[in-house]
């Protein structure tokens, strides 16, 4: 969820997008909207030069990104971060994307109407939270729903939080403390077939992953990661209790190796791990698939294991209109969905817009890269 103000990639916006402007707003009414998924067609006579984007903004009531899609009751659930223009200067910390609730959005179906449920946590209603609620995920077990979020705590550290619901629309009751033993960024909770779950999580840059390198929070540390031929920062893992608020044993590294089983470098800008962490489950493989930050990819390694070590793939998507690129995987039915965003309403790469376009793959279970 970070950006970088020295390479901003943002493609020409679209003339139609541009025109979709002004009905998207950054307040945050609890009332509930209907809005098409349909967005208008771009006017290619008014922007020749300009791509075609592969799919259309979900909504454009609000702005949205790092979609979290779940099927909870019959319906499509996402759980996206809410964009505001909250008029800070761009830098490499992401201050500028200063988040301060999240809405809930629900579709019958792919293609289908999608509902703003209104917002279902506030950061005013997280008693230990400081700034910045960044994005989230959400799980379901045992007649209750997890909200999983990250945000600064008044110390000005990222940590973990939950809140939980009866509804998947929410709202969500926040716990009176962080998730003890979380840190940094994004979230992404993958529950097993034999019923044990696991929080994946880190980001690197403002989301602060790097200063934990000693195990402890180091506000002397470097803003950025290491670089060179070392070996490259990589998200964390951690087995979630049987309440689904605790991390049941300590927090791992999750280690993934390139071809030759060695692990990834901090120079292999393009297969690194950065932050936006999801895994996904098919035919008994593991896939965790991640962004690779200000190379701008979504990539993806496979594993035998939840926990790893896991081995680079391959490209899922290409870069995106816009510095940010953070995803959800999901099956729908008979065919498998990736939620992700840009900044095609907006042309601001803080003020970003969820998609969803069919994620298809080989017959080998490799995923074919897709061009947004």
């Amino acid at each position: 969820m970070l950006t970088s103000s020295k390479t901003q990639r943002l493609a020409p916006v679209l003339a139609a997008s541009l025109a979709l402007l002004g009905a998207c707003q950054s307040n945050s009414s609890t009332q509930e909207t209907t809005t098409t998924s349909e967005a208008p067609k771009a006017d290619t006579a008014a922007a020749p030069a300009a791509k075609q984007p592969l799919s259309q903004p979900l909504i454009s009531n609000i702005y949205t990104a790092d979609p979290s899609a779940h099927l909870f009751e019959g319906k499509i659930y996402i759980y996206p971060s809410h964009d505001i223009e909250a008029g800070i200067p761009e830098n490499d910390k992401g201050d500028h994307f200063a988040m301060r609730d999240y809405h809930i959005l629900s579709m019958d179906s792919i293609g289908g109407k999608v509902t703003d449920h209104g917002v279902g946590l506030d950061i005013k209603d997280i008693p230990w939270a400081g700034r910045q609620l960044w994005a989230p995920d959400a799980a379901f077990k045992a007649g209750t729903y997890y909200l999983y979020f990250p945000v600064k705590d008044k110390q000005d550290v990222f940590r973990i939080g939950v809140a939980t619901s009866k509804t998947p629309a929410g709202p969500f009751k926040a716990d009176p403390a962080p998730i003890a033993g979380s840190f940094s960024i994004d979230p992404a909770v993958f529950q097993d077939t034999d019923g044990s779950a696991y929080m994946y999580f880190g980001g690197l840059w403002g989301g602060q992953l790097q200063r934990w390198q000693k195990g402890t929070y180091d506000a002397n540390a470097p803003e950025k990661e290491p670089s060179g031929d070392v070996p490259a920062l990589s998200a964390r893992v951690a087995k979630l209790s049987a309440d689904m608020k605790h991390f049941d044993g300590p927090v791992k590294e999750l280690v993934i190796m390139d071809e030759a089983g060695k692990p990834l470098l901090a120079s292999d800008t393009k297969r690194r791990f950065f932050e936006g962490g999801w895994m996904h489950k098919y035919q008994g493989k593991y896939y965790f698939s991640y962004s690779t930050g200000d190379t701008h990819l979504l990539v993806y390694a496979t594993s035998s294991t939840p926990t790893g070590p896991f081995t680079y793939q391959g490209v899922i998507m290409e870069p995106v209109q816009g510095w940010t690129t953070h995803h959800s995987i999901v099956p729908i039915k008979d065919k498998w969905y990736i939620f992700y965003h840009d900044t095609q309403l907006s042309g601001k790469t803080w003020l970003r817009n969820i998609k969803v376009t069919e994620l298809k793959r080989r017959a080998d279970g490799s995923i074919e890269t897709i061009v947004p």
